[in-house]
């Protein structure tokens, strides 16, 4: 039943099955994906593929609509925003105005005979972290049942295996459906059911493929429902395909791509795939460890009733679960071929899933990747990487009809089809830096891997045409004369301005790092000169008459607004242009305005304060933001709360949205670990609820694998493997130790840090 993972049990448990969908276990393969109920009598798994969209190939810029720029950035210049708000929403919006939507794929229904879900005893369902397999075991009379299913990357499938410890006790029906109108079933030979469609209103074609084995016994098939009878156990495998290749073609064959899938899968036992899929995800998840408190994992009780007790403070390997379970996530939902993680990750059963299930890239999806390099993850953004490169491509023609500025630029959402337009409303969706923030995780790959040939033959030159949009898109503020960005919002407050504060923070970021790129490479020396230049003339962070950072030109903020997003924060995270030692003033009121904004918010507003409140070296106020994550939502999964977490420790937004999840995670490691500023920093913001523990396998930027163990709230040791050679500070309060440039391991303990 349980794994032991890096020498904690990192295990989700219940005693019953789930009734809900935010009940049900996750499993994921970055591609497909599962939802695992654990019935005893009936049993539904509910799956996704993560090309399944609503709509088709298609441009969204807006022709011509830059004939009508310079009029909108005139009324915004004038004060006049309802009269450029509503002139932007009729001529520089996207055509059609709103992007498309992921979409459910389908329910595998599992019928058991012979068992009476009141007759069932001794039962557990769990996910274990360690092995990413959902085990659901249960006994009904004399016989115990043990299913259990996971989702392999090897495998390209989903895989189930339905067993009893007695032989021929196995008997059930399984039948595939989905909520796609046009689908039809298909048996093909004695062992497996094709379930085929094509999404409604769109272009996207589907196959999904059930392989039913057994193991003595009968199996019989029909063309809609395949039958197991007295069997010792039985394995399913669900192949799941569409005809998208990427988002200018949609050639490819799903059936044809299943047939292959089922046919490697047939040369394998249930015992060699289980193998290959757990060998796979302990490469990755076995990377790092954590242990808080020296209370185990097990001795705490079922999952929902940790959270409901986690503010009693006893249980605080309940937050080391969540950080990992934030890594299981991650692993899941995002794997080299597939889609990055979306809003839902990769796990939805809608058709008309809230905010669509995009690709939301104001904070929401950056936020899904803030985990991926300093958790020991970095691979697990190669699809984040293939988008960017994507959206680089169709961002060329909404830079030019929208804007007559060269290179690329991306507003606050994207799909499938890779839209960059702004959509919706002009007072929200006319944002045009979330191009600019994406290139962040292009530079942080580079920072923390030192991967040259990375920035040269993927990175550079999506940095470069990025910024080259902004070269031209910038315009001279009238009364300061300095340079600032517009139309835009801060989002999603305020409406259309010139000038919010969070883009010249990222336009700087970009500009910086664009420059700093081509230094590396020996490239393009008259462009970094400019933007360098360019970059020192961007209207600078302003402290208002609060003592706050202004999220605007105008010294406007209102000390009572607690809106969900903190965007003029962006410098202090994930940015690091706003730093303790380097701009103590703007630090300061970086920390006013949050106190002001509030701990309210939804699950990804909460996580973002999480960070925030670690690098303003707060380590208790971080840790009241993920106590407040940290509670449980019950009832209905649409249900309107103030964030937190669902029985299966999904972030419940609400509803669901995953980037919470990925946001609390990386906040952990920003409270115990920071690496900006050129320095390591040990136990920044070390919560007083964390008196002890001990994390390994972190990595830090500049190429440097950090260990870390510490008692009674001070550093004991710290374990640093220097992969790249480089220089570096490690900093313990107020002690400094310099690094030298040479590859190794270095061991520091209590002795050689003198004060901790």
């Amino acid at each position: 039943m349980a794994a032991q993972g890096n020498g904690n049990r990192m295990l989700l448990e219940y005693a019953a099955p789930a009734k809900q969908w935010v009940e049900a276990l996750p499993v994921g393969n970055g591609r497909m994906g599962a939802m695992v109920f654990g019935g005893a009598a009936r049993e539904r798994i509910q799956f996704n593929e993560s090309t399944i969209w609503t709509g088709g190939p298609h441009s969204y810029a807006r022709a011509g609509a830059s004939r009508h720029l310079g009029e909108i950035r005139s009324l915004l210049f004038a004060g006049k925003q309802r009269e450029a708000e509503s002139l932007a929403q009729v001529q520089f919006m996207s055509a059609p105005l709103r992007q498309r939507t992921y979409q459910a794929f389908g329910d595998l229904t599992l019928t058991f005979a012979g068992i009476d879900s009141s007759a069932v005893t001794d039962y557990r369902r769990l996910l274990d972290l360690d092995s990413a397999v959902s085990t659901t075991r249960f006994r009904v009379g004399t016989v115990t049942y043990t299913r259990r299913v996971f989702a392999s990357y090897p495998a390209r499938a989903i895989v189930m295996q339905i067993s009893a410890d007695q032989p021929g006790a196995v008997s059930f029906s399984v039948t595939p459906t989905s909520m796609h109108a046009s689908h039809r079933r298909v048996r093909m030979g004695t062992d497996q059911l094709s379930m085929q469609g094509m999404v409604e209103n769109g272009v996207i074609s589907f196959d999904a493929r059930l392989l039913v084995r057994a193991d003595g016994g009968n199996v019989t098939l029909g063309d809609t429902i395949a039958t197991v009878t007295g069997a010792n156990s039985a394995t399913l495998v669900l192949a799941g395909a569409t005809n998208y290749v990427r988002y200018d073609d949609v050639t490819a064959d799903p059936i044809a791509t299943n047939t292959r899938v089922i046919a490697a899968v047939r040369m394998r036992t249930w015992n060699q795939l289980l193998a290959a899929h757990v060998a796979d995800h302990q490469a990755l998840f076995g990377r790092t460890s954590i242990r808080l408190g020296e209370q185990p994992v097990g001795a705490a009780g079922y999952t929902d009733d940790r959270v409901r007790k986690f503010r009693e403070g006893k249980d605080p390997q309940l937050a080391a679960l969540l950080f990992q379970y934030g890594r299981y996530l991650l692993i899941a939902s995002s794997r080299a071929g597939g889609q990055p993680a979306n809003l839902q990750g990769l796990w939805n059963d809608s058709n008309t899933p809230p905010w669509d299930s995009k690709w939301t890239v104001n904070i929401n999806t950056e936020m899904n990747y803030w985990l991926a390099e300093p958790a020991n993850l970095a691979e697990l953004a190669t699809p984040l990487f293939d988008m960017v490169r994507d959206v680089a491509e169709t961002g060329r023609a909404t830079a030019k009809e929208m804007y007559g500025a060269r290179g690329w630029v991306l507003h606050h959402n994207t799909d499938i089809w890779r839209g960059t337009a702004p959509i919706n409303q002009s007072n929200h969706g006319i944002w045009p830096t979330g191009g600019a923030w994406l290139t962040q995780h292009l530079w942080w790959r580079y920072e923390y891997g030192g991967d040259t040939r990375f920035l040269r033959d993927t990175a550079y030159q999506v940095m470069k045409s990025a910024a080259r949009f902004f070269v031209d898109n910038l315009v001279v503020d009238p009364k300061t004369g300095r340079l600032i960005s517009g139309p835009s919002n801060s989002p999603e407050l305020g409406g259309l301005v010139m000038g919010p504060t969070m883009d010249h923070q990222i336009i700087r970021a970009l500009f910086a790092n664009t420059a700093r790129a081509a230094e590396i490479l020996g490239v393009d020396r008259a462009f970094r000169d400019t933007l360098r230049t360019m970059g020192a003339r961007i209207a600078p962070n302003k402290i208002g008459r609060l003592g706050q950072l202004q999220e605007w030109l105008e010294d406007v903020d209102d000390p009572k607004n607690e809106h969900r997003h903190v965007s003029h924060l962006w410098g202090l995270h994930p940015g690091d242009e706003i730093t303790f030692r380097g701009t103590p003033d703007v630090f300061a009121a970086a920390r006013t305005s949050l106190e002001q904004r509030g701990d309210g918010g939804t699950g990804w507003s909460k996580a973002w304060k999480i960070n925030f409140w670690a690098r303003l070296r707060d380590g208790d106020h971080a840790y009241r933001m993920l106590e407040t994550l940290l509670t449980l939502v019950e009832g209905t999964r649409t249900q309107m709360a103030g964030g937190g977490v669902y029985p299966n420790l999904f972030d419940a937004h609400p509803p669901f949205q995953i980037d919470g999840n990925f946001g609390a995670a990386a906040g952990m490691i920003e409270m115990v670990m920071q690496s900006v500023s050129g320095e390591i920093e040990l136990l920044p913001a070390l919560p007083s609820a964390w008196p002890s523990g001990r994390i390994t396998g972190l990595r830090a930027r500049g190429g440097f694998d950090v260990d870390l163990e510490w008692m009674d709230g001070r550093l004991q040791r710290v374990t640093i493997t220097n992969r790249l050679g480089n220089a570096t500070r490690v900093r313990y309060g107020d002690v400094v130790i310099e690094l030298k440039p040479a590859k190794g391991k270095v061991v520091l303990n209590a002795r050689l840090m003198p004060g901790s």
